[in-house]
Parts: structure tokens; C-alpha cells; sequence
């Protein structure tokens, strides 16, 4: 994948979904110190083996990563920990609430962009929209509902699906469903979209790979106001440049640029 950030490569290349800000993390010193300095030199030097730049064409993450968001993925975080490395970077297995950059299992070849609702042993379960992590309701500022209604399989999961569901979605509901909870496997993650009911996630086909995990978005670089056909190839070109050329200054959401990335937690 091209790490040149013109154009981006689009992080989020989903077809439609299915019918039917948060509180800032708070990082210790050392982790805010560590995440600006590998910031600064991801900029300044960053190469397709630490950082790569992706824009968002769709809104399934709004309203916290919005349609043309520019992003920096440290690629980084989630690596094996040298014996030196892991004293001075902030290494890490993906956490419940971590924003992850990665493989579209059904597409390897597109690449999406969700938050980590259940890590390997966690058991999920959804009620009336609301999210339950081993037993327990989530309490989720970040996420939007953009539907007054309840639709069965969307937010009563794990249930019959009234609808056509990847294989992998489907072996998921067989294999991995006890108690009407879906348990997240070993080295495999339950990911969904912060515009909830327009997110094409792990309810419709089922878990991501640990290896299909390619980072961690650091930071927006750059938002500009483009509808999605612009950024994902239908309109893209010399249209979409000219827009730019035209526009820049006044379509540029100058309140995001160098805005920081973070996860989110119960704790925050």
C-alpha cells in the first residue's frame, strides 16, 4: 500500500450499510510524551514501515472520524516489542475502545477503520442498541444512533439474521455464540463502527484477524469537506484536485488539523 499522502489511500471503502466527541483518553506523561515524539517522527521521517496515511471517504465512524479526515496510522503500536524498543515506544496489544486501522477480512485488498469493542475471551452481546461486554453495559460517549427504530439483528445481536450475512459472519454465529453472547477467539478481535447503525462491522462479517491489523491512526493531518465520491474514486481526479485547488482554504476543517487520536475506555 502507498504511504504517499496524496492521495491517500481511502480507509474506509465500504458499500452501504445494511438497511435496517468523545472525553479525550487520559495518557500518562510518558505516553503523551511517547505518542508526540513518534508524531513529530512519522512527519518528519516516516516510511510504509512506520506510518502510513489514509483518508476517510465514508461516515462510518462519525462523529468522531469524519467523511475526508486525512489520517496518520502508526504502524507502530500494535508490532512485537524489541528488548530496547519496548522501553522506549509504547507497544501494546489492541485494548476494548482502541480505534484500529485493518484488512477488511471480507476484502483484503480495502481497508477499514473501527473501534475494538471485544478483545480474544471477551463476550458481546447487544440489547436495544445498548453494548454488553461480560455481563456488563458499555458506557459509550462516542457513539451516534442515527435511527429511532429497533432492528432486530443490528441491535438485538447475536440473533437469526434477517438477511444475507458474509460466511464468516455466519460460522461466527455457530461456532462462537454461548449463551446468546458471542465470544471473541484467540488472536481475532470484535470490531465496530461509532455510527452505529450505519456501520458495516463485525456483525456482518464476524471477526478481524490479528494479523489483518495494520495500526493505530495517530493523527488527522488534514480534514477537507469532499463527499464521499470524491475519495474513493468515483469522482476522483482532476476533479476532485480541482476542487481542492478552488476550495482549500474555505472546504479545510482547519479545527482538526493536528487533532490527536485516542482510545477510550470505562476508566476515561
Amino acid at each position: 500500500m502507498n504511504s504517499d499522502p496524496g492521495p491517500s489511500n481511502p480507509a474506509v471503502q465500504e458499500p452501504p450499510a445494511p438497511p435496517s466527541p468523545p472525553p479525550a483518553a487520559h495518557d500518562s506523561p510518558r505516553g503523551a510524551i511517547a505518542v508526540w515524539s513518534i508524531t513529530i517522527l512519522l512527519l518528519l521521517f516516516g516510511t510504509t514501515t512506520l506510518v502510513q496515511a489514509f483518508v476517510i471517504p465514508t461516515g462510518s465512524m462519525e462523529d468522531n472520524l469524519l467523511i475526508g479526515d486525512h489520517l496518520l496510522v502508526d504502524k507502530l503500536t500494535y508490532s512485537p516489542s524489541g528488548p530496547i524498543s519496548r522501553h522506549l515506544l509504547p507497544f501494546h496489544e489492541p485494548k476494548d475502545g482502541d480505534i484500529i486501522v485493518f484488512r477488511y477480512p471480507v476484502d483484503p485488498n480495502q481497508t477499514f477503520v473501527k473501534r475494538v469493542i471485544g478483545v480474544p475471551g471477551d463476550r458481546i452481546k447487544l440489547i436495544d442498541k445498548a453494548v454488553y461486554r461480560n455481563g456488563v453495559r458499555l458506557r459509550e460517549p462516542y457513539v451516534v444512533h442515527k435511527t429511532n427504530y429497533i432492528d432486530n439483528y443490528r441491535d438485538n445481536f447475536p440473533t437469526e439474521p434477517d438477511l444475507h450475512l458474509d460466511a464468516r459472519a455466519l460460522t461466527m454465529l455457530q461456532n462462537n455464540q454461548v449463551n446468546r453472547e458471542i465470544v471473541v477467539p484467540p488472536d481475532s478481535y470484535f470490531a465496530m463502527g461509532d455510527n452505529r447503525d450505519f456501520s458495516l462491522d463485525s456483525r456482518y462479517w464476524g471477526f478481524v484477524p490479528r494479523d489483518y491489523i495494520i495500526g493505530k491512526p495517530l493523527i488527522i493531518y488534514w480534514s477537507y469537506d469532499a463527499p464521499t465520491a470524491d475519495l474513493t474514486g468515483v469522482n476522483s481526479g482532476a476533479g476532485h484536485i480541482a476542487d481542492i485547488a478552488t476550495h482549500f482554504f474555505t472546504k479545510t476543517r482547519w479545527s482538526r488539523t493536528f487533532l490527536l487520536l485516542h482510545g477510550y475506555t470505562d476508566k476515561d
